[in-house]
């Protein structure tokens, strides 16, 4: 991480010199009581899952709030229950067994994490300077820079993330500063999921003159500190990546080696992308955003298998993100580009840029123009299933 030096001054003391008479003197050290005591520790939150009951042939597990390194007395009969547990009961973790970890620790470190990164479109309302359309050409600016670096789609989304964390903890802010907030939030994310992160002066490049190299340095420093260091949520992105891995997922493959289709990738990732840029997606988690996106691309059966989400936790965000399928419809369909030093089998993973902000207008009148439809998981794959390439209208 890039920081100017500061020139550090080493003071020695001189070997001839006297050494010091003057000590503090020794505590006597109190003794130790025979009986001693013992606290329990501080309250620290982990969970496990544990294996529960069948239920239809499904085998649902629980979620327990588990007091960590917890101190018992030496008489059982005095323990008291210091903390009070919350089962909660969610499906078991879709992620096929894995050969160098345990797919139940990284499923539920990943919904950990939907519960430790906040994201809240109220932020809003801390800078009445600002605008919702403010957000979104900003947002669009971004994909257009990360596409120019051949950035991956995982950075310009923890940019996103980092951008809307970052706007929750300030206030007052000037619209002046959202391009400089912005580019610093993708500087960030470029360092933690590029191999080879573009330089600070290039990103200080695009803003032509805007920011210069120490702006973003200091805005930097700003950013970490108000999100306190937390750098890793799992963005949507993500979430969707690892739903159609396990989609495709067969027997005897590498887990991590992709398996999923890039072409409907591509196409699910652009509704997601589309979707982000509406402050309202805020409304929803990462992983309900991504399986919505999922749904418009397949069944509801294949959405429960793959996330574990029911029907009506992700209802609400399939209806408001309806208009924006109905848009990308009527779009051409989106092809894989070629970029430099990118492999072909990895191009899917670089986030492109489209006219998102004229995309966005025509998916925020439709939504003013159609009323919310009560769909059904039924009907969810028999509406929201795109048409073949053949189908689709060109454009005019």
């Amino acid at each position: 991480m890039s920081r100017r030096s500061g020139r550090i001054t080493l003071q020695t003391r001189d070997s001839n010199a006297p050494e010091p008479t003057v000590r503090a003197p020794l505590k006597k050290r109190k003794p130790e009581s025979s009986t001693k005591k013992l606290q329990p520790a501080a309250k620290k939150q982990s969970y496990e899952i544990q294996t529960c009951w069948s239920e239809d042939g499904a085998s649902p597990c629980v979620l327990i709030e588990t007091p960590h390194k917890q101190l018992e007395p030496s008489d059982p009969s005095s323990f008291k229950q210091q903390f009070i547990f919350k089962n909660l009961f969610i499906k078991a973790s879709p992620i096929p067994r894995l050969s160098w970890a345990s797919s139940d620790d990284v499923w539920i470190k990943m919904l950990n994490k939907e519960l430790k990164y906040v994201h809240d479109k109220s932020y809003l309302q801390r800078h009445p300077k600002l605008q919702p359309n403010m957000r979104a050409i900003l947002l669009d600016w971004l994909l257009e820079v990360s596409e120019v670096y051949s950035l991956h789609r995982q950075t310009a989304s923890l940019a996103q993330d980092f951008f809307d964390r970052f706007m929750l903890t300030q206030e007052n802010v000037n619209k002046d500063f959202l391009q400089l907030i912005g580019i610093t939030a993708l500087f960030i994310a470029s360092k933690i999921e590029e191999i080879y992160p573009p330089k600070i002066y290039e990103f200080a490049y695009v803003t032509d003159g805007a920011c210069d190299m120490w702006d973003i340095q200091r805005t930097e420093l700003h950013i970490l500190k108000a999100l306190e260091w937390n750098l890793c949520p799992e963005t949507p992105i993500s979430w969707l990546k690892l739903y159609a891995q396990v989609e495709a997922q067969k027997d005897d493959e590498n887990f991590l080696v992709p398996q999923f289709s890039q072409e409907t990738y591509i196409q699910m990732t652009q509704l997601v992308d589309l979707c982000m840029m509406d402050l309202n997606s805020l409304d929803f988690g990462y992983s309900v955003i991504a399986a919505s996106a999922f749904c418009h691309f397949s069944t509801f059966d294949v959405v429960h298998q793959v996330s574990g989400l029911t029907w009506e936790s992700v209802a609400p965000c399939v209806r408001w993100m309806s208009p924006f399928m109905d848009t990308l419809r009527s779009e051409a369909t989106p092809q894989l580009k070629t970029f430099p030093r990118v492999k072909a089998d990895d191009r899917h993973n670089i986030q492109t840029h489209v006219s998102y902000l004229e995309l966005l207008r025509k998916a925020q009148e439709r939504r003013l123009d159609e009323p919310d439809c009560q769909m059904s998981p039924v009907a969810v794959s028999a509406m929201l299933t795109p048409p073949s390439s053949t189908e689709k209208p060109t454009n005019p």
